[in-house]
């Protein structure tokens, strides 16, 4: 039996894996992460700006396709919080993230994310089951501070 430390490690790998596999553009590896629908029946996805995803073939799609137009990515995470009960686990987290446009050499632009990843424990390890992701918006007075209170 694993220690609750060594569970939290293994939930902590499989998701530096699902943004290594966004990172470098690896599809093979971002189906590695995620799971099966027979084994988390219902896999969801969303990502800012994108209608939901539901079920793996279409989650699938929209990574390759996000992969394929997305010439740089880099994601620093913080505020990362793990909790495990049983056979699932959540990791939420903010994303920082910086990208790169392929016309347009040295512009980076960088946003933020709040996220949370729903895991479940298979055979093959921690796998993913449900991703959502939400930009936060910041007020363009304040830094970093809460959202005007026009935002519904």
């Amino acid at each position: 039996m694993k220690s609750r430390q060594e569970v939290m490690e293994r939930v902590a790998e499989a998701n530096a894996q699902f943004y290594g596999a966004i990172e470098n553009g690896d599809i093979d590896l971002m189906r590695r992460v995620w799971a099966e629908e027979d084994e988390a029946p219902d896999l969801v996805c969303v990502n800012p700006g994108w209608p939901l995803l539901r079920g793996r073939a279409e989650i699938m799609r929209a990574w390759a396709l996000i992969m394929a137009n997305v010439p740089y990515i880099q994601y620093v995470l913080t505020e990362t919080h793990i909790g495990v009960s049983g056979e699932v686990a959540m990791v939420t987290c903010e994303e920082n993230v910086l990208t790169a446009e392929e016309d347009n050499p040295g512009f980076v632009a960088g946003g933020q994310v709040v996220t949370t990843n729903m895991f479940v424990r298979t055979p093959e390890g921690w796998r993913l089951w449900s991703h959502h992701a939400s930009p936060v918006l910041l007020d363009d007075d304040e830094d970093g501070g809460e959202p005007d209170g026009d935002v519904v």
